[in-house]
């Protein structure tokens, strides 16, 4: 996604990785360099397949209507102002709307409670192995962490004002992706896993984004409970079912997530109709009680 300090970005970005956050931080890299990329999707109903190629095919107006509407300009303009009159890291990062904007936008929307843990992941020194953003499991952090530089550059980057441009249309397109799963359970990751998926390049890239491991182990049928076994049963279950080097080939993306997307309607529908089936059974156990 996605002046003065022109002359040294090319240096500050030049440890950015490609990852299951990248989309943001490659936009930002467009955006600063004026090579911009365009988006297209929208909401879609009936059949999950049918539904991902409708927002696929809108995607571009129906992100921009989302940026339109007064909730995500609130946020936007909060956001804004707290950037620009910042005057240090901690101070922004301490603001929960910031938090909020800066998280979503850059595919972390799940970390926004954990306030302590993502302004150390954010500010940590990437020339130190052991910093945070370098150990921590979930390999979110450390590209997001290399593109705006913190601990090295300050408030430079993100008070770019078209990094700022670019965070805030980051966070109207995650905001109308999560929408999507209302009418059709899924589908928000699975437009993200169709952006990300030709980065992939290891089994532990999958296991350590929640997005993509829930994309693959859905995919593939292996329970969530894999999670409570070891690091290298988690691998093995992943790597005896699928080929990695495949989601390079376009048509095998799009198979694989049509494959998801059909496993999730199948999961939303049975726990949708387990649960009045639980609760008859709840209300009989309490009349036999009573």
């Amino acid at each position: 996604m996605s002046g003065s300090i022109a002359s040294y970005l090319p240096s500050l970005f030049a440890g950015l990785t490609a990852s299951s956050s990248g989309s943001v931080s490659a936009g930002i890299l467009n955006a600063v360099f004026g090579s911009g990329t365009g988006g297209s999707t929208g909401i879609g109903g009936g059949d999950p397949v049918t539904a991902l190629q409708i927002a696929q095919q809108n995607q571009t107006q129906d992100i921009a209507a989302e940026a339109k509407t007064p909730s995500v300009q609130m946020a936007i303009s909060q956001f804004t102002a707290a950037v620009q009159k910042a005057s240090s890291v901690q101070q922004l990062l301490a603001n929960p709307t910031v938090m909020q904007v800066l998280l979503t936008a850059n595919g972390l929307s799940d970390q926004i409670p954990y306030t302590a843990l993502a302004t150390q992941a954010l500010t940590s020194n990437l020339n130190d192995p052991n910093s945070l953003a370098n150990v921590i499991s979930d390999t979110r952090w450390k590209p997001v962490a290399q593109t705006y530089q913190f601990a090295a550059q300050g408030l430079a980057v993100i008070q770019n004002p078209k990094v700022i441009q670019t965070i805030a249309n980051g966070y109207a397109e995650v905001t109308w992706r999560q929408s999507l799963d209302q009418t059709t359970p899924g589908l928000s990751e699975a437009l993200t896993f169709k952006a990300e998926a030709s980065t992939i390049t290891s089994v532990d890239q999958i296991l350590g984004d929640p997005i993509l491991r829930s994309v693959v182990t859905t995919a593939l049928g292996i329970p969530q409970q894999i999670a409570f076994q070891d690091l290298g049963a988690q691998q093995q279950a992943i790597t005896s079912r699928l080929d990695i080097s495949q989601f390079k080939d376009p048509n095998f993306v799009n198979r694989f997530t049509d494959r998801y997307l059909i496993a999730a309607g199948q999961a939303s529908s049975s726990s949708a109709s387990a649960t009045p089936s639980l609760t008859a059974l709840a209300v009989q156990a309490g009349g036999l009680i009573a």
